[in-house]
């Protein structure tokens, strides 16, 4: 299982010596005031300020703050990780920014075509023969001038008003628009060259509380309560690692099993005891971890280090004990009797429960909603929603299905796209929902099998969602139930014939990809009505849909890949 924190009781000051308390927090603030001089020295370093120093980070910070070995590694280490967590975020904040990048770059693309086809239009006009494209949405029909939108029309009864009133407003307005789009794509290469190249630092306390300082009105009118929030966000927490050679696991911190009580030697060599330190929702692990480790005769060989945590409150303290906590041991991996699929989605989560031959022996959907509320409620709704799951897999006795995603570059990608879809990703909390069914399932002697989210959604529409009288969603989840148990989805032959010849001897991934890419613009719920599924073969791409239930431009869809597919 790994490294797991164990939350301890609240320990409320006004029940703690005044003494020990300020002994407490001069600590908390000693330490986190080494943790930033490490950082700071490094990024100094790193960006070429300050030669590197002969004397050691660590004989450093022993002279200057007074730290003995154990809170000076600690810090060290501390500072080490942030560091590293800094260069993560600076990859990701890479990535997220050249799909920025992209998406502009796409939107001057179709700006400057439709700019092009408005300009050859108004030179049509000025020659006194108005000509149109016939894809764009101007067009004449008869005597007069239309212009066709989603959900409205536009009608201009001569060509003087369409000229002007349309035509040159809709250039001037897409020129103004390269402009903006033209200067977004140069501040997004100048923020990824600074990426690129710079060595970020840190805000020790966040910076919005630091420009709270000058922006929020509270803090104007009292400059001390900003003081205290400062200093509690800068000097709040205090982590110490542990050693594996230490009696119980650690050389700064001492718990007591039989007592509850908890024993430290601060920076200024005060002794402090912290009495009733009770773990409600892991003591037992705690007190296995500190035995085990004070009855090994051979410490160095195969003792395991016992890392402690004090976070300060305001009126009380939270400790935590970092322990390696051993994996569950009756773990459910078998799936001689199927699987069970699940499908994350912003507002449900779609089951599918298949049998040890992948047939779909039940499917349903956990719905649930996120709009409005805080991160907090969307914790508490999505553990609720993930423990009907786990127990339903508990209850089959069959381990979970999961994709891998990657949401963060997706939720930056499409700026220009459909508000309504953008803000029904941005809501999306695939993160948590990931952890919580991981933590869950783990804690509930349940695997958890992660695949490859490659069309998983697509076969389900156009494979599964008619036959199994279900969603996409649910028929994307028994696709991805079905390919953890190892089963391919090949193309019906009705949906193989196709398949160009080019590619039929291609892996199935590259012939969904084909029939995914040709298909994008047939609605969903026209595959509910797919005909002849149960043929061997199509003659064409119009007899795949009832024409009935066909738009007009699906209809012009077809036709066009039909003659495309006749030329070749």
């Amino acid at each position: 299982m790994g490294m797991k924190a164990i939350f301890s009781n609240r320990l409320y000051k006004h029940k703690i010596d005044p003494n020990l308390v300020m002994s407490m927090d001069h600590t908390l603030r000693v330490f986190n005031q080494a943790k930033h001089f490490r950082y700071q020295a490094e990024v100094r370093e790193l960006r070429g300020v300050k030669a590197k120093n002969s004397v050691s980070i660590h004989q450093q910070l022993k002279q200057r703050y007074g730290l003995n070995d154990y809170y000076a590694n600690s810090a060290v280490q501390e500072g080490r990780a942030l560091l590293s967590a800094q260069r993560e975020l600076k990859n990701m904040y890479m990535r997220n920014k050249k799909e920025q990048i992209n998406a502009v770059k796409r939107k001057l693309k179709a700006t400057k075509a439709r700019l092009t086809t408005l300009q050859k239009i108004k030179a049509s006009f000025v020659k006194g023969t108005p000509m149109f494209n016939k894809t764009s949405r101007e067009q004449q029909k008869g005597a007069f001038f239309v212009v066709t939108y989603k959900h409205s029309t536009r009608l201009f009864y001569c060509a003087y008003d369409f000229e002007h009133q349309h035509l040159d407003v809709e250039i001037k307005h897409l020129k103004s628009r390269l402009g903006q789009l033209n200067f977004k794509k140069d501040r997004y290469e100048k923020q990824q060259t600074q990426l690129t190249n710079k060595v970020i630092g840190v805000c020790f306390g966040s910076k919005k509380l630091a420009r709270g300082r000058l922006t929020q009105k509270t803090y104007n009118a009292h400059p001390e309560r900003w003081q205290k929030d400062w200093a509690a966000a800068r000097y709040g927490k205090m982590t110490i690692s542990g050693r594996k050679d230490a009696k119980s696991g650690n050389f700064v911190f001492h718990y007591h099993p039989e007592t509850h009580t908890l024993t430290f030697k601060a920076i200024d060599q005060c002794v402090i005891s912290l009495s009733d330190v009770a773990f409600p929702y892991g003591q037992d692990h705690v007190n296995c971890a500190i035995q085990t480790q004070m009855n090994l005769k051979d410490k160095k060989k195969y003792g395991k280090p016992i890392g402690w945590s004090l976070e300060d409150h305001g009126d009380y303290y939270i400790v935590k004990c970092l322990i390696d906590v051993p994996a569950t041991p009756y773990l459910n991996t078998s799936t001689s009797t199927g699987m069970v699929g699940v499908d994350l989605n912003v507002n449900h989560i779609a089951v599918a429960n298949i049998n040890a031959i992948g047939q779909c022996v039940d499917a349903f959907t956990l719905p649930f909603n996120l709009e409005g509320k805080t991160s907090g409620q969307v914790t508490k709704i999505i553990e609720a929603e993930v423990i009907a799951l786990v127990d339903y897999a508990v209850k089959h006795h069959k381990p979970l299905a999961i994709e891998r995603l990657d949401t963060t570059r997706s939720k930056v990608s499409r700026p220009y796209g459909n508000k309504k879809a953008n803000r029904r990703m941005s809501q999306f909390a695939y993160q948590k929902m990931i952890l919580a069914i991981k933590s869950r399932a783990e804690k509930m002697g349940v695997a958890v099998y992660v695949v490859n989210p490659a069309y998983t959604s697509q076969i389900g529409k156009m494979k599964y969602m008619k036959r199994l009288g279900v969603s996409i969603h649910v028929a994307a989840t028994y696709v991805i139930a079905r390919r953890a148990m190892g089963f391919k989805e090949i193309l019906p032959p009705m949906l193989y014939s196709l398949v160009p010849e080019q590619k039929q001897g291609l892996h199935h991934w590259a012939q969904w990809a084909y029939l995914t890419r040709t298909l994008s613009f047939v609605r969903t719920h026209v595959f509910y009505q797919t005909e002849r599924f149960d043929q061997s073969k199509l003659c064409s791409l119009d007899t795949l849909f009832p024409q009935q239930a066909l738009t007009d431009v699906e209809k012009i869809g077809l036709r066009r890949l039909e003659s495309r597919k006749n030329h070749a």
